[in-house]
């Protein structure tokens, strides 16, 4: 029997990663399931195939919702609050792609279509992000096109009343780092509290691996509290780099060579900053 194209397949790996990510929020589920796609495309008849990229589309959509069904008790009895694994991200395009990516990368967008279901979650991202027709998600999802056209829908709504799709200008990006970085140092936190939205979260993804706060902290004096209390007391000797993440200006702290946490943020339309993400699960943070 012919045997199936393995440059093709190269051709089409990080479209597929980019897509398994996005469903499953980690690095390692990611590239499981775009093995996976592989391992399937290597023992297919090529005969049986009219169009090889459709093909690899759906078939590693569909191993990412049965994915997404069978991570489900993992993540409710995760230990303390659940974050999507951060990735490092080179943004070298047109400004509107680098824009258009950004937004479908931040952790607060991955966390938005969390609270979708699987098929919700793989049509909004089809249709949204990879701009592929009803039809074909139609034949992906195993489903009528007018179910797909109201899974869109719903899921549209969730996403653009989230408002987690807005990208801070990269000159509010810096002068939020330069205020935290300036309260971790020692020389207060009044332009970062300015900064701030009133009704701010702080979030700690530690997976039970490593010390962090179990509860998320809500609210403006709660977080400065944290931060004056807490991070200047542990981070003022880290190594502090600055570094893209998921599609936005973020920071990494160093101790020893390794990466101990990730900071990403979200910002609200005004430019305030509407949430603090801290990554501090030694796995998912391994290959930072």
């Amino acid at each position: 029997m012919p045997t199936m194209d393995t440059d093709f397949f190269e051709t089409r790996r990080r479209f597929l990663f980019g897509l398994a990510y996005r469903m499953l929020g980690t690095r390692a589920d990611a590239e499981d399931a775009v093995q996976e796609t592989f391992i399937k495309w290597c023992h297919a008849d090529p005969a049986s195939i009219e169009n090889p990229g459709a093909w690899l589309t759906s078939t590693c959509t569909n191993l990412c919702v049965d994915m997404l069904r069978s991570a489900h008790r993992t993540r409710v009895d995760y230990v303390g609050s659940w974050l999507p694994e951060p990735i490092h991200t080179v943004l070298d395009d047109t400004p509107e792609s680098r824009l258009e990516l950004a937004s479908s990368l931040t952790t607060a967008f991955l966390l938005m279509l969390e609270r979708l279901t699987p098929k919700e979650r793989a049509a909004y991202l089809l249709y949204e992000i990879f701009d592929m027709p009803y039809a074909d998600i139609a034949a992906t999802l195993g489903m009528q096109e007018s179910a797909c056209r109201k899974l869109v829908s719903r899921a549209r709504e969730a996403v653009e009343a989230g408002k987690v799709r807005h990208v801070a200008p990269a000159e509010r990006q810096r002068q939020l780092l330069d205020a935290f970085r300036d309260a971790i140092n020692g020389r207060g936190t009044g332009s970062l509290a300015a900064m701030l939205s009133d009704d701010i979260r702080f979030s700690s993804d530690g997976g039970g691996k490593a010390i962090t706060i179990r509860q998320d902290l809500m609210g403006k004096a709660s977080v400065l509290r944290f931060v004056e209390r807490g991070l200047v007391r542990f981070w003022r000797d880290l190594e502090w780099i600055e570094a893209d993440i998921n599609g936005a200006k973020g920071v990494l702290l160093r101790e020893d060579g390794r990466i101990v946490s990730a900071m990403t943020f979200a910002y609200a339309e005004d430019g305030s900053v509407s949430n603090i993400y801290l990554m501090r699960n030694p796995d998912k943070l391994a290959r930072l």
